[in-house]
């Protein structure tokens, strides 16, 4: 039950010394009614006992061994997972608001880091789940796999059995910690030498054998890994810049078909159209303040989950890159956000993302923060369920993620379900002080990427029947 966080979790823990990079995730699940709340309590009693971590707090160990997770043994589903009346007027607005302040406060690091809220009273007697966890606990498609254990195919709840046994905590004691910490250096240290050996080997026979592309493959590994560690002086935006510890949170629904249509149209994806969308509005917005704009620096996360990783977890690595937000035209935006999105995601770095972060984790914060706080927006987009889903007999009408910005002005999050594309937008206050305006912007920016999809949608014009020559003669 105790292991150690991966680096790149244990990357994004430290950062958390500053406030303005917390890795806070905020999910909102609408429901059509309160949901069973006998069933709810069972669902996430399992998720804690099948899933180690919704159990496990984090413990800090000496460097260079990253925190461990350990169980916690006064842990109380109770406290983790609660029940509260809306204040009025229970609207959506009302929820994101609850939602906006989770966003804002820190995790207690003496518990596991989650909490799932049930929100009754809200008009028309429906009901929300408010959902907050640490990134560490899941990426997108981790919290995808936390959720097969809480929602329904049908409206009637599934017997799912007994409960799993409860974990039982590894070993505890005073030294403890410092054992497996030390056990931990020396675990890497071998595969370290080890891998060198091997990898020296296996390069100077390499080196014999392809001179030339063994020199250019080693000269591009390292160019890669610069680009993912070098520093950001300054943000691209002329007007987003400062950033600050308030958010503020909006949504958005824009039609799945569509939006892939979209992207398809200009031989680009669903991802593409979603950033040209995203960089639409933040063009509209510079020119709403008379500013002028060319590239934003984004962060994209990238997926590295493999067939054989656990259920949950954070699987994910962050890629920064220039995109061309002050294109006007849509369809040439997507064309090379398609490019420049592709070469992000074909990065020789991409392997070596646990090593990276372990060599970051070692420097000093003020550095590492240099990396992050320059970064002008985020936008992740996360394939969800296509199909009508329940939780403790209630429906699901509507799914949306709020990812955290990490230093960013802003962080879109697409969050499919049912056909529809639901638009997470979480804003620092500080470089987005007219969060209203930056919506409407965004709205406006879709739109003109959505018209792309409507027009290669539509049927072509019926043909005009010429009349043949010898028709005319008579």
């Amino acid at each position: 039950m105790s292991e150690f966080m991966r680096n790149t979790d244990a990357f994004a823990l430290g950062m958390e010394a500053d406030a303005r990079l917390r890795s806070t995730v905020v999910s909102v699940v609408m429901l059509d009614r309160p949901p069973d709340w006998d069933v709810l309590v069972d669902r996430f009693e399992r998720v804690s006992r099948l899933m180690p971590m919704f159990r496990q707090r984090v413990e800090p160990t000496l460097p260079p061994a990253p925190p461990r997770w350990v169980y916690d043994a006064d842990f109380d589903l109770r406290f983790h997972l609660r029940r509260v009346m809306a204040p009025e007027p229970g609207t959506l607005e009302t929820v994101l608001e609850m939602a906006r302040n989770a966003e804002m406060a820190e995790f207690d690091h003496a518990r596991p880091m989650w909490t799932v809220t049930l929100v009754e009273g809200l008009l028309d007697d429906a009901a929300a789940l408010l959902v907050k966890m640490h990134h560490a606990l899941a990426d997108g498609i981790g919290a995808l796999q936390v959720a097969t254990l809480v929602f329904d195919l049908q409206p009637e709840p599934a017997d799912l059995g007994p409960l799993p046994p409860v974990p039982a905590p590894g070993a505890t004691g005073p030294l403890a910690g410092p054992r497996r910490a030390l056990g931990y250096d020396v675990a890497v240290a071998g595969s370290l030498l080890k891998g060198a050996t091997v990898g020296t080997t296996k390069a100077a026979a390499a080196l014999v054998r392809h001179p030339r592309t063994t020199v250019r493959s080693a000269l591009g590994t390292t160019a890669s890994v610069y680009r993912t560690v070098r520093p950001i002086n300054r943000t691209a935006s002329p007007i987003m810049r400062d950033r600050r510890m308030l958010r503020e949170l909006g949504v958005h629904q824009v039609p799945l078909a569509e939006l892939k249509a979209a992207g398809k149209s200009a031989g680009g994806s669903l991802n593409d159209a979603f950033l040209a969308g995203v960089t639409g509005g933040l063009r509209r917005y510079h020119e709403h303040h008379a500013a002028t704009l060319g590239d934003l620096h984004v962060t994209m996360p990238i997926s590295i989950r493999s067939d054989g990783d656990a259920e949950g977890g954070n699987r994910i690595t962050l890629m920064r890159f220039d995109v061309p937000a002050g294109v006007r035209d849509p369809e040439e935006r997507i064309r090379l956000i398609h490019e420049v999105a592709g070469k992000a995601r074909r990065e020789p770095s991409l392997p070596l993302t646990q090593a990276i972060a372990g060599g970051l984790n070692l420097l000093p914060r003020w550095y590492i923060a240099a990396i992050l706080r320059h970064v002008d927006f985020l936008a992740s987009d996360v394939p969800g369920v296509p199909f009508p889903v329940w939780v403790g007999g209630a429906e699901v009408t509507m799914q949306y993620a709020f990812g955290p910005t990490i230093g960013a002005a802003v962080n879109v999050t697409l969050l499919t379900y049912r056909g529809t594309c639901a638009l997470g937008i979480n804003v620092d206050s500080g470089a987005v002080p007219d969060s209203t305006v930056l919506h409407s912007c965004l709205v406006d920016g879709f739109d003109e990427v959505l018209a792309l999809g409507r027009a290669s949608a539509e049927p072509p014009p019926p043909a005009v029947r010429r009349r043949s020559r010898a028709s005319d003669a008579h």
